[in-house]
């Protein structure tokens, strides 16, 4: 029988890794910059616009929605500083130029399979389902690129939204906020107390009530996550992993294994891309523990 949980739980982190490095790459950055916004927040809000392109027309409560864990103040000064949807496609295709640029750089074996898997992984994409997941929806509605590469890219980001939509679907029906469910990932990841709340634009106001709550739900004591709010932060990944292993079934096992052997290495390179301009906490998805 093959063992679909393990073969989506290993290839989760290189999704998630093909495209998270571009969040904080700074080729990324200086466009977001260059296409207009303030240089000094050019990081943080670029990665917001980019991401919610697809979404901006519905304004900055869908955008709230989706994202999940990201602070509604950074979304909301994102959407006050562009120009309506026009401004956010400035920034998807500021993104795209850095994702087409860096990869080459920086993990030049990931484009052989990026242009090779892409022309597998639409047909794959378009079989999935579409209800509960509405950031997975206004991706996979975006006109595919011309380009191989980043055609294959934005197939790969299908599938991370796919996921990501999955997850927060599970997290919420467990009850939690954002800041509840930043908590608990930040303790079962072993990081300083808060950090990956802070590092989210989570308000210190956001992250006590949310300590408040977990501590009345006995998930947590004295601002410390307990055994069980460990253990219920396991059991969301697990079940996210049992959620979504439709995608590998639809490409084969074959394919899924080749898919990992042949993402794991140049990704290994894009985390420590990571490492190097962001720092060793960030892109956490792919961080093992």
């Amino acid at each position: 029988m093959t063992d679909w949980f393990e073969i989506t739980r290993r290839n989760a982190r290189s999704v998630q890794t093909t495209i998270g490095w571009i969040f904080w790459d700074p080729g990324a950055v200086e466009r977001y910059a260059s296409a207009g916004l303030p240089p000094d927040l050019a990081g943080p809000l670029g990665y917001i616009a980019a991401r919610a392109a697809p979404l901006a027309a519905a304004g900055p409560e869908a955008v709230v929605a989706a994202f999940g864990s990201i602070s509604r103040l950074g979304i909301q000064a994102t959407f006050d500083l562009l120009d309506g949807p026009a401004g956010f496609e400035r920034m998807w295709a500021a993104r795209d130029e850095a994702v087409a640029e860096g990869l080459r750089r920086h993990a030049p074996d990931i484009v052989a399979p990026l242009v090779e898997y892409g022309p597998e992984i639409w047909p794959v994409v378009d079989r999935l389902p579409l209800v509960g997941r509405v950031f997975f929806g206004a991706h996979v509605a975006r006109p595919r690129p011309d380009d191989a590469l980043l055609s294959g890219w934005h197939a790969v980001n299908c599938l991370r939204e796919w996921r990501g939509d999955t997850h927060w679907a599970r997290v919420v029906a467990e009850g939690l906020t954002h800041a509840e469910a930043s908590i608990l990932h930040n303790a079962w990841l072993g990081y300083e107390p808060d950090w990956l709340a802070r590092s989210r634009g989570t308000t210190p106001d956001e992250i006590e009530a949310g300590w408040e709550a977990l501590t009345r739900r006995g998930l947590a004591a004295d601002r410390a996550v307990l055994p069980e709010g460990v253990a219920l932060r396991q059991q969301l990944e697990d079940d996210t992993d049992r959620l979504t292993t439709l995608p590998w079934e639809l490409l084969g096992e074959a394919r899924s294994r080749e898919f990992a052997a042949r993402f794991e290495p140049p990704c290994e390179l894009l985390l420590t891309r990571v490492d190097e301009t962001a720092g060793p906490n960030y892109q956490p998805a792919s961080r093992l523990r």
